[in-house]
């Protein structure tokens, strides 16, 4: 494993760096941004997309004529870092640029890439994805939506749920069954929709952590005889799980790290932190969680390393990719709850935006929902168990049988 750029990918990252200085403002210190108003937000993180689509730095590794650059996996990865380093909004663009965005590239014809890739990189056009079901979480082939064919054209019913950002969203990837009468992973069909188009009702829902406006809130979308024109299908009738897999894998890199209060912020909470007198850090309870924390982030950095390592000698990333979200959003929970507790009974009182107790408060309430989005912490269990660690799959109940005669919960 080598960690070292080569010269050229240190040219590289000068040549990120140099224009991301001249064009954004550092982070002071842990400082984190606060979102603020949906509006507001959404505004700052639009300018900063086009921004950087005009400059060809908003989706390096896509051709060019989609916005990108053509550069490699590694010198993506090299951006990434860079622009972690300085204090620019987040939480718009990554569902659509990181997942919906490669299946278009792979399944959508040559007119709609030009129609849509290119609004899609320069933050015009917002994609989301609509998979997981009341039903369906976990299981996305278990989902129940429904796609009936009226001749050119779907008509599709049925619910989806904890769609973030769908409440702002301009389009959308969707799989729903076409055919009951098959095995559940047969009888999927895949779309892309207008968030616009009659028929589609979205609820966002209320999260503990505050409005379900601000950020890349969780919803609820409706669809009534929505219809969708056949030429809005990406790949054949039935290969909807197919596809999905596609989107699933990208998924993997695109929900990474759970970002929040960390070890750094901890331990500077603990030297500051009076308890009986002197600082929390002098007890051997609190210095044993601060190495658990420290031993965690830097598995992850080195994890993420060896992925760095893989790409600069033009591999693929494999299934190891599931490590990093399993420990890093149980880790923020874990420092959430941390920060909580030594505030003793004021950790239980809402803090201004912005201070060092509130950002503690925040990663406690939002990290359980961190631990579901991208693939629950026991199915990434399973991902490690079978695919890493060569384990035997769990046993299918439901293998062979068509969906339709799949026994399903009382009703009583």
């Amino acid at each position: 494993m080598d960690f070292k750029d080569t010269p050229e990918q240190a040219q590289f990252r000068e040549k990120c760096y140099s224009w991301l200085q001249a064009n954004a403002e550092l982070k002071a210190g842990q400082g984190r941004s606060v979102e603020g108003k949906l509006e507001e937000h959404l505004q700052k993180a639009k300018a900063w997309q086009k921004k950087k689509y005009e400059a060809g730095w908003a989706m390096l590794h896509w051709p060019e004529k989609y916005g990108g650059m053509g550069a490699s996996p590694i010198e993506r990865i090299i951006w990434s870092q860079e622009e972690s380093k300085f204090d620019v909004p987040g939480g718009v663009f990554e569902i659509g640029l990181g997942m919906c965005g490669p299946v278009m590239m792979e399944y959508a014809t040559d007119e709609q890439k030009a129609r849509y890739l290119p609004p899609m990189a320069e933050g015009k056009e917002i994609w989301c994805q609509l998979f997981s079901e009341p039903s369906a979480g976990s299981d996305v082939a278990g989902l129940r939506s429904k796609a009936v064919q009226d001749g050119d054209e779907w008509i599709i019913n049925g619910q989806k749920v904890w769609t973030s950002g769908a409440h702002y969203s301009d389009f959308g990837i969707l799989v729903v069954r076409h055919d009951p009468e098959v095995e559940k992973h047969k009888g999927l069909t895949f779309f892309f929709v207008d968030m616009k188009s009659p028929g589609i009702e979205v609820k966002p829902i209320k999260q503990i952590t505050g409005s379900a406006g601000s950020g890349s809130g969780f919803n609820e979308v409706y669809f009534n005889d929505v219809r969708i024109p056949d030429s809005q299908r990406l790949g054949e009738i039935g290969d909807g799980w197919k596809v999905a897999i596609t989107t699933l894998m990208n998924e993997r890199l695109a929900v990474g790290d759970a970002r929040g209060s960390d070890i750094e912020d901890a331990l500077n909470w603990a030297k500051e932190q009076d308890f009986n007198g002197e600082p929390m850090i002098k007890h051997g309870a609190v210095r044993e969680k601060l190495a658990d924390w420290f031993i965690e982030a830097n598995g992850l950095k080195y994890t993420k390393f060896r992925t760095i390592s893989a790409l600069s000698r033009g591999g693929t990333p494999g299934p190891e990719a599931s490590i990093t979200k399993i420990v890093s959003a149980n880790k923020l929970q874990s420092i959430g709850n941390f920060g909580i507790d030594s505030a003793d009974m004021a950790g239980m009182l809402r803090q201004d935006a912005g201070g060092d107790l509130h950002a503690f408060q925040m990663a406690w309430l939002g990290a359980p929902g961190l631990r579901i989005a991208g693939g629950t912490d026991e199915i990434l269990r399973n991902i490690i168990a079978e695919r890493v660690l060569g384990l035997p799959q769990d046993p299918r109940a439901d293998k062979g049988l068509p969906f339709k005669d799949i026994p399903q919960g009382s009703a009583n």
